[in-house]
């Protein structure tokens, strides 16, 4: 079986290398390379490099935020194995089970979900500005997880 996806076919039959598995999850969600660029945090030319079978793979945490912003799931995308993406049902199911253990608060489900659709950069900058906010009531800083972005785990 020969993958085609809108005019280019993978040089093994049935078999799709990352670059190709990124372009195709990129097309197929409807962005273009900037559109990506701008919800994973990183420039176009990355994305261009990402998707060129001589380039540069995505980091772990890039890939991870590709197939946020694509609606893959991260092993596919990794690895070439399993589904390309959930079955809508299974994804419906899941995101609820999540929403109902985690947010039970109007707002916070709100905040949640804008969050999850926000760009990379600009949900770094809403974990500040929410930090700062939460420091400002309590009076202490919050302890962050280390390897978390933001830096080093801070003791309160």
């Amino acid at each position: 079986m020969v993958t085609k996806v809108s005019g280019w076919r993978s040089p093994r039959r049935g078999l799709m290398d990352a670059p190709e598995r990124v372009r195709m999850a990129r097309r197929l969600a409807g962005l273009s390379q900037s559109q990506l660029a701008e919800s994973v945090g990183v420039q176009r030319s990355a994305v261009s490099h990402w998707e060129s079978p001589k380039g540069k793979s995505p980091s772990v945490s890039h890939l991870r935020e590709v197939a946020l912003a694509t609606g893959t799931q991260f092993e596919w995308l990794a690895t070439g194995r399993g589904a390309m993406t959930l079955s809508r049902d299974v994804e419906l199911d899941s995101i609820a089970t999540a929403e109902a253990i985690l947010v039970e608060d109007p707002l916070e489900f709100r905040l949640v979900r804008a969050f999850r659709e926000a760009p990379l950069k600009a949900r770094l900058s809403l974990l500040e500005v929410m930090e700062t906010l939460a420091l400002q009531r309590t009076g202490r800083p919050r302890t962050r997880a280390p390897g978390r972005p933001g830096g080093d785990a801070r003791g309160g």
